[in-house]
């Protein structure tokens, strides 16, 4: 009997008030988490982590890190304790590299809010190994999408893959209660997206910054949404898809996610 694939997983992290305000895609998260005792480690690619050349967390008790400023207290007193795994990295790395893409164990990275956030409600146990993968500077939506297919088999081995970035990301607009009504612009370039997803219409997501409506606006820069073309290069045609969410914080915000496998 083949063993099942482990899951990969687009999520919007939106702001790091997602920690304390959960909200409809916490409690999806926190749902879905509860299914993943088959998971050995949950390798995680975050828009927060920029580095020159493709690195790899490779610390046995990876720090939670508070990259960000402005936020209640109550924020920069949490942590997310998940232990790290330098034989998962040691894999990781592996796994690359026989892909060709080159990548370098990074021994004194932790976690960014990228990372823990999502996964303080997805498995607040953290009893799961969690390795982080560096976003490189120069990464195209053509290179994320390669760095998700040199993944791809760690699938097979119960690692589960993880984009986390943005649907929307236009701090510019960054105003208004939480739940103000979506954006015109933020519901008809996520209904884009969601199709061309469902769809698995490549060509239409990578050219997605000149056919799909608003984009530039939705991503004035792109390094949030490039997570997504990792979660997709990580999964088949046979991999079952859902959306895990489709909620809109802000008004701007999109906090869509989704699930394969």
């Amino acid at each position: 009997m083949n063993t099942p694939l482990a899951p990969v997983l687009f999520v919007s992290h939106g702001s790091p008030m997602l920690a304390i305000e959960p909200g409809a895609v916490g409690a999806k998260l926190a749902e879905l988490g509860n299914h993943w005792d088959g998971v050995r480690g949950i390798v995680v690619v975050s828009p927060h982590w920029q580095t020159k050349g493709q690195k790899i967390g490779h610390h046995p008790r990876p720090e939670t890190i508070h990259d960000f400023g402005g936020f209640p207290r109550v924020l920069y007193t949490l942590n997310y304790p998940a232990a790290g795994s330098q034989d998962l990295s040691w894999r990781v790395q592996r796994s690359l590299e026989a892909a060709g893409i080159q990548a370098e164990l990074d021994a004194e990275q932790g976690l960014d809010h990228g990372v823990w956030v999502p996964l303080l409600h997805l498995r607040p146990q953290a009893d799961i190994p969690v390795i982080p993968v560096s976003l490189p500077e120069n990464t195209t939506p053509e290179s994320a999408l390669a760095l998700g297919h040199a993944l791809a088999s760690l699938r097979a081995e119960g690692l589960a893959i993880i984009g986390s970035g943005s649907m929307t990301h236009n701090l510019y607009e960054f105003r208004g209660a939480q739940n103000a009504a979506p954006e015109t612009y933020v519901t008809e370039f996520s209904d884009w997206i969601r199709s061309a997803v469902q769809k698995r219409d490549l060509t239409k997501l990578l050219h997605y910054r000149a056919q799909a409506p608003h984009a530039v606006r939705a991503h004035p820069t792109d390094e949030h949404f490039l997570p997504l073309f990792v979660a997709f290069g990580a999964t088949t045609d046979v991999d079952s898809f859902r959306v895990l969410e489709t909620e809109v914080r802000h008004g701007m915000l999109s906090m869509e996610s989704y699930v394969w496998g």
